[in-house]
């Protein structure tokens, strides 16, 4: 695996996932994710930086272009919604690339506020995705197709 954190940049050709979800005030589920993929052949993008100062104007700019390009580069996205919050970047950039020739996965906590609208939209919009409400489950079902 190789590991990519904003706001470094990607130089690898090899499958590459990016790891969306909330980043502010919640755990910090993406360490735990990734160790999932330790072993494999894959370059993970997170977007999660060990110092960011939200305050700062500059480093914001830097965050959300970073995003963006990696979310363009990536060949999968992984999309989290947790309790704390509702996510509204989150689920923009789901709705954004949804349609896309991107592999989606998605991970709902059981008791993200909008779970039915997540839940509901996904289904009309891209029938073949299955969401699942575990960490261990969106893992696996990715592991699936490396």
């Amino acid at each position: 695996m190789k590991y990519i954190e904003a706001p470094n940049n990607h130089t690898s050709n090899e499958k590459s996932l990016f790891v969306a979800g909330w980043i502010s005030n919640c755990p910090n589920w993406q360490e735990e994710f990734i160790l999932y993929f330790k072993d494999k052949t894959i370059t993970i993008f997170n977007p999660r930086r060990k110092n960011f100062d939200i305050n700062n104007k500059n480093l914001e700019l830097e965050q959300i272009t970073w995003e963006h390009n990696h979310l363009e580069k990536a060949d999968i996205i992984s999309f989290w919604f947790p309790k704390e919050t509702l996510c509204p970047i989150v689920l923009y950039e789901l709705w954004k690339y949804i349609k896309s020739d991107k592999q989606i996965f998605i991970w709902v906590d059981s008791e993200y506020q909008r779970k039915s609208d997540v839940e509901i939209q996904t289904k009309l919009v891209n029938p073949d995705i299955e969401i699942v409400y575990s960490i261990k489950d969106l893992a696996e079902q990715i592991l699936k197709t490396l």
